[in-house]
């Protein structure tokens, strides 16, 4: 029997996709793909490099294009799925935007908003609510992570 975080793992594996993109581009590997209605909707990854915008996190880039793609920022009925919890900001926006269930793969221990510091997507005092699933396809996205990290220390980088 298929766990229930196993349906979310073709939304990880396009998230994993875009998150290779990224470090191919030379920034931290995090994708992201909202859907909605069994179609993906939009796909992003980091570009905090490429763009030289601190704001370019993969969630948030994600958000922009699937507002565009329904022709709202209300984005009811989305599921958000990113391979990294995402942090204060992009947990924010998730509730801002309205998406119905945020899916990550790995937790962050160091900025993330969602289970691990902070708990901002249940929030009761905030006006939405966004149902977490987290840990799908963590090992993957984790080891994504490490990998990179490990490459910038042997070449001097932070």
């Amino acid at each position: 029997m298929t766990s229930p975080e196993g349906q979310f793992e073709p939304l990880m594996h396009a998230a994993i996709a875009q998150a290779r993109l990224a470090e191919a581009d030379g920034d931290v590997p995090i994708g992201a793909v909202i859907e909605r209605g069994g179609k993906i909707i939009a796909v992003a990854r980091n570009r905090r490099i490429i763009d030289r915008d601190p704001t370019a996190h993969a969630e948030m880039i994600a958000l922009r294009a699937a507002a565009q793609a329904v022709g709202d920022w209300r984005l009811t009925g989305c599921t958000l799925a990113v391979t990294l919890e995402p942090c204060c900001m992009c947990a924010g926006a998730a509730i801002l935007a309205r998406i119905d269930r945020l899916v990550y793969g790995a937790a962050d221990p160091k900025a993330g908003a969602v289970t691990t510091l902070y708990q901002i997507c249940s929030d009761d005092r905030l006006n939405h609510r966004v149902e977490v699933i987290p840990g799908v396809l963590a090992d993957a996205c984790g080891q994504l992570l490490t990998d990179f990290f490990r490459k910038q220390r042997a070449m001097g980088k932070k």
